[in-house]
């Protein structure tokens, strides 16, 4: 009997070899075909590293969806915990820099205060992480403001808003409301910060509910609070009406946004249903009605010619399926898609930064809400990252992470920040 039991024993042990050797070999063989997907231009920038973290990535998502699919847990949750655990880094908080984790109205802020001594009032800023609105977190972004409120003797407010798809459209949004006018209406009392000194910003989608967040408050305009002096929109996303801009064609491969994955946030943000992605990167969702004014907004004639130097077909016009439009028509509502807003309310937006990156599927946003708001006589500061992809400032002062290229772009925004 004793024997039998060590045979069992030790058949357990192999048999638990080889499931783990199995599944070791099947994460191992997705991911080389999805990198196999991948296609990483000979202008980025550190181009070895951002294969290898493509691969990190694809991995983790890949571990994410078995487990999901086994019931576990949830692919999201997973993604989450990991990053957490293993990819945002927290160093020890650096002389001359004061961080407190609070609560806005309710919503988890993190506070940078310089600690440098300054004759009256120092200037504000207001920042939104990205993440496609499910991912990112206060931790994702610490380095970034850390590096703003020193670097510029900055306030720095980062907001922790709630994501989906546990939460869905508007609750992102309302959450930074919600936190940017608790913070206006005590800024100078509690932070000694000039209110009329604070502006708005974020990166990807952060970017989107910064530039949205804008717009919202102009709409209202009830004079109670301070609006904000500037918006700073790092590679943002800002019109789920055209996937097929030539930026999203030149790059729909290239990490660490692809064309479909963007689709994939926008529709996570707005509901459940994904069933409908296809159509909506084939433009099947916009009504015949809609598309002359977005063509006037979205037109490839509206970039500058450098960008259409690699290359884009234009599209012939999509098919119309109402039912996909009314399963997403939030997203063609300005606080969506702020690149569609009437230029009545884009008159009232203030000063805006606005950075791109040439391997970016965001690219073409970014460049044409610049257009949009040169021609009504905005504001706009524009800075484009030659070999730069989306992403970028996540890898800043990350450890072995880190991209040199990201301190080019952080700089950037503190010598904006530094103007207000």
């Amino acid at each position: 009997m004793q024997l039998r039991t060590k045979s069992l024993a030790c058949g357990c042990g192999r048999g638990g070899k080889i499931v783990k050797a199995a599944f070791l070999l099947l994460v191992i063989g997705l991911v080389y075909s999805e990198l196999m997907n991948s296609d990483i231009p000979r202008g980025v920038a550190n181009r070895g590293k951002l294969h290898i973290v493509h691969g990190l990535f694809v991995g983790i998502a890949i571990v994410g969806r078995i487990l999901q699919n086994l019931g576990i847990c949830h692919q999201v949750s997973f993604i989450r915990w990991f990053m957490a655990c293993f990819l945002n880094r927290l160093n020890p908080v650096p002389s001359g820099l004061r961080v407190k984790d609070l609560k806005f109205c309710d919503v988890p802020v993190r506070v940078y205060e310089p600690t440098k001594v300054c004759d009256g009032l120092s200037r504000g800023l207001i920042y939104f992480h990205g993440g496609g609105w499910i991912l990112g977190s206060l931790d994702s972004v610490d380095e970034v403001c850390r590096h703003i409120a020193m670097k510029s003797d900055t306030t720095v407010v980062s907001v922790g808003y709630r994501l989906a798809p546990e939460h869905r459209y508007p609750a992102q949004l309302d959450d930074c409301e919600a936190a940017i006018c608790h913070f206006l209406s005590v800024a100078e009392a509690e932070f000694s910060v000039d209110s009329h000194r604070v502006a708005v910003g974020g990166d990807s989608t952060g970017a989107n509910l910064a530039a949205a967040l804008c717009q919202r408050l102009a709409r209202r305009e009830d004079g109670h609070l301070p609006f904000p002096c500037a918006q700073v929109l790092i590679y943002p996303a800002l019109q789920m009406a055209d996937f097929n801009l030539p930026s999203y064609q030149q790059n729909h491969a290239v990490p660490i946004l692809f064309r479909g994955r963007m689709a994939f946030y926008f529709l996570q943000y707005l509901s459940e249903d994904v069933s409908v992605c296809q159509d909506v990167l084939e433009g099947n969702h916009v009504p015949t009605e809609l598309r002359p004014c977005y063509k006037a907004w979205l037109s490839s004639s509206n970039l500058p010619p450098e960008c259409l130097a690699r290359g884009f077909s234009e599209r012939q016009s999509p098919g119309y399926d109402g039912n996909v439009y009314h399963t997403v028509k939030a997203g063609l509502e300005p606080e969506v898609s702020p690149l569609l807003a009437e230029d009545a309310v884009l008159k009232k937006t203030p000063p805006t930064f606005i950075l791109t990156c040439e391997y970016d599927v965001l690219r073409d946003d970014g460049i044409l809400y610049r257009k949009r708001l040169l021609d009504l006589k905005r504001d706009v500061n524009w800075q484009h990252v030659k070999h730069g992809f989306h992403g970028m400032i996540n890898f800043f002062n990350q450890g072995w992470l880190t991209f040199p290229s990201a301190l080019w772009v952080m700089d950037s925004v503190v010598n904006y920040v530094e103007t207000l």
